[in-house]
């Protein structure tokens, strides 16, 4: 790899450019962009066209939105756009009945056709799980209809946490899982079976959903066909949220709300698709991204939410970025002599300014940093929670950039440190699927840069097969000493 080059300096960035805050800033779904305080200089900027060009962005785009196989590994189309009206029109026509389907359950639920409904068991792993569990817990708060809870991890303190405060009475199950043979969610979902039946419910395959890419699987696995809400093979788990693996959201948030989700992202859709390198936010911001792996060196990106409401964020955009686009060889198959995308961490503000940002202010990696914080509130506390919120999130920004001089080594910060801010005018379902499909469409042109498929993600398999292969006490002599030791010591 080469050597990182030496940063420009921001502050001298901003004292030749008297208008670089707003020309470095833009507007889209809601949403301000504020790029100044990376290291974005107006001969970078002008190389975008060509950077785009040189990697193929318009081309992969036109597939992607034509829904032609993209994931070439696996043969197979990336067709979450299709959710959300932007494909094939059959792909389009099939998702959107596809939805119908999904809100006519609903009605059938508040109709009583389950019986008394307070609370739904949402049972799912990955992004099975974290998209519900993200638009429920940020829009949620103040108007749900039925209680939601979401488990993922095998480990049973997580089921058992996840049942302390529902009624198995009154309680559906969905079980979301692409395959419908996902070995945790279907665990789990065993477990709540027994959960139900020994606490009196008399038919426990009645109450339950399941949210799958193959249909037949569920229906074998006992669940009426009339409640299963299938979506498309070609719509990857991480990308799912737009599908029926959205039924929780949809259900405890309203339809209304779920279709707004959609069309905020459909929104973003539309941008990416009629604006030019240099005008499309996502690929500037993939831009940017790789310029800080490639030329700087920097092999992590942090994220900070500035508001209770996206404390599910960051490890939502976790598994979006890191299994797209943490690969090691091109879609060619050979290896990589650029870094894959950088390692993505975060927290929510403002805990995180007692917990992180001793290192982002004086430690010596270099970490781009990005805020997200909403311009209106929405809690029942004195304003100035909020304005203290938002003043702290600038306040970060603001301090990274600038640092400080100090006689004192200990109390010197060097700033000229990167940032990035996205302010939302406020925080519903429109402006949380922009911001998402944003996110979304900057992880592909990401990829597209570094020239890797986004849309495989061969090494969650690796791990999951090896635990099958170890809970085989004859197959053990294969691996390794410690690993076998640790079995023995577990007593397994």
């Amino acid at each position: 790899m080469p050597q990182p080059a030496s940063l420009p300096d921001l502050r001298q960035l901003f004292a030749e450019d008297p208008h670089r805050a707003s020309s470095l800033s833009w507007q889209l779904g809601g949403m301000t962009f504020d790029w100044s305080k990376l290291h974005l200089t107006s001969e970078w900027l002008g190389t975008l066209q060509s950077q785009a060009s040189d990697a193929g962005y318009g081309e992969a785009i036109d597939r992607l939105f034509a829904g032609e196989v993209i994931n070439t590994t696996e043969g197979r189309a990336a067709e979450h756009l299709a959710e959300r009206g932007s494909g094939s029109d059959d792909s389009v026509a099939l998702a959107t009945a596809r939805h119908r389907r999904m809100f006519g359950l609903i009605d059938a639920v508040e109709a009583g056709a389950f019986g008394d409904v307070t609370g739904v068991l949402h049972i799912g792993i990955g992004g099975s799980a974290l998209g519900p569990a993200l638009l429920v817990d940020a829009l949620g708060r103040r108007e749900r209809r039925y209680k939601v809870r979401v488990v993922a991890n095998i480990d049973g303190q997580a089921l058992d946490e996840a049942i302390s405060d529902l009624d198995p009475a009154t309680t559906i199950v969905a079980i979301a899982s692409k395959t419908f043979t996902t070995t945790e969610t279907l665990r789990n979902a065993d477990s709540a079976i027994a959960w139900l039946q020994e606490n009196g419910v008399e038919d426990p395959f009645g109450r339950l959903i399941a949210l799958t890419a193959a249909p037949q699987k569920a229906v074998e696995f006992g669940i009426d066909e009339t409640r299963v809400l299938p979506f498309a093979e070609s719509v990857g788990g991480r990308y799912s949220m737009w599908s029926s693996i959205g039924f929780p959201a949809a259900l405890a948030l309203g339809t209304e709300a779920f279709t707004q989700l959609l069309e905020g992202a459909a929104l973003v859709d539309a941008h990416v698709r009629e604006a030019t390198p240099d005008a499309n936010l996502p690929f500037i911001a993939a831009a940017a991204d790789r310029l800080y792996a490639e030329r700087y060196g920097a092999g992590t990106r942090a994220i900070f939410a500035y508001d209770e409401r996206l404390r599910l964020l960051t490890p939502y955009l976790q598994q979006l970025v890191m299994e797209s686009n943490g690969k090691s060889v091109s879609v060619q198959g050979e290896a990589l002599h650029v870094p894959s995308s950088a390692i993505l961490w975060g927290g929510t503000g403002t805990d995180a300014q007692h917990a992180v940002f001793q290192l982002l202010h004086q430690g010596t990696h270099l970490n781009p940093v990005e805020f997200i914080a909403v311009a209106q509130g929405a809690d029942d506390q004195d304003a100035a929670h909020h304005r203290a919120l938002l003043l702290n999130a600038f306040a970060q920004g603001a301090a990274l950039m600038a640092g400080k001089e100090s006689d004192d080594p200990h109390r010197r910060y060097s700033g000229n440190r990167p940032s990035a801010t996205i302010l939302l005018d406020h925080l519903d379902p429109q402006t949380i699927g922009a911001l998402i499909a944003f996110y979304e469409h900057r992880t592909f042109a990401e990829a597209v840069l570094i020239g890797i498929n986004p849309f495989d993600q061969f090494g969650v398999e690796l791990g999951k097969s090896i635990a099958s292969a170890i809970d085989d006490p004859e197959g053990r002599e294969g691996f390794d000493p410690s690993t076998r030791a640790l079995i023995e010591k577990a007593g397994l």
